[in-house]
């Protein structure tokens, strides 16, 4: 398992990939995780996402692809959400990441910052990638925060590339160097 200061990162269980269906399924969560994806992201039955699981998370090649569900440290430790890595390519040493919290209760109170430092980490370590990029949607203003807290600059700008809610937002593109990147474990 991957550990950070307030979170840890584990394999995506049955339960963990189930439990998604809630946040799923919330408007402001789904917007928020998948942007203009909305309409292939949410309102998806629980039996969709359980059928799911061995496709999307139990037979992922590891080399390509992975997937973390992040639990909160302590006795009382629940699942919050996930994150993962995507795109990977070993020659270049590269990937793409992404997170979200599916707890709002928690939205704002560092979970978010933890998990991703927590993956970075582990990404330049243990697996010696060079670079970590993501992306999101201009109006994604909390996850922009958290990503630049990690370090994260913006890279790119995809203009009106995101349509939400009836109206267009910019693609954020964000990057991260491993000799930028600094870990207060």
């Amino acid at each position: 398992m991957i550990t950070g200061k307030k979170v840890e990162l584990r394999p995506v269980s049955l339960e963990d990939h189930k439990r998604t269906y809630h946040w799923r399924n919330n408007e402001e969560t789904a917007r928020l995780d998948a942007g203009s994806g909305l309409f292939r992201y949410s309102h998806t039955p629980l039996e969709q996402i359980e059928a799911s699981y061995e496709k999307d998370i139990r037979t992922i090649d590891k080399r390509e692809v992975g997937e973390f569900s992040i639990y909160t440290l302590g006795e009382d430790a629940r699942h919050i959400g996930s994150i993962g890595y995507r795109s990977l390519d070993i020659v270049a040493r590269r990937c793409v990441v992404g997170l979200g919290i599916g707890e709002k209760e928690l939205w704002g109170k560092g979970y978010g910052t933890d998990a991703l430092k927590a993956l970075i980490n582990y990404l330049f370590k243990t697996m010696n990638l060079k670079r970590v990029q993501l992306d999101t949607w201009s109006g994604n203003t909390r996850a922009i925060r958290a990503y630049e807290k990690c370090g994260f600059v913006v890279e790119g700008r995809l203009r009106n590339d995101a349509f939400i809610d009836g109206k267009y937002y910019d693609t954020i593109v964000m990057g991260l160097l491993r000799d930028e990147f600094h870990y207060d474990s």
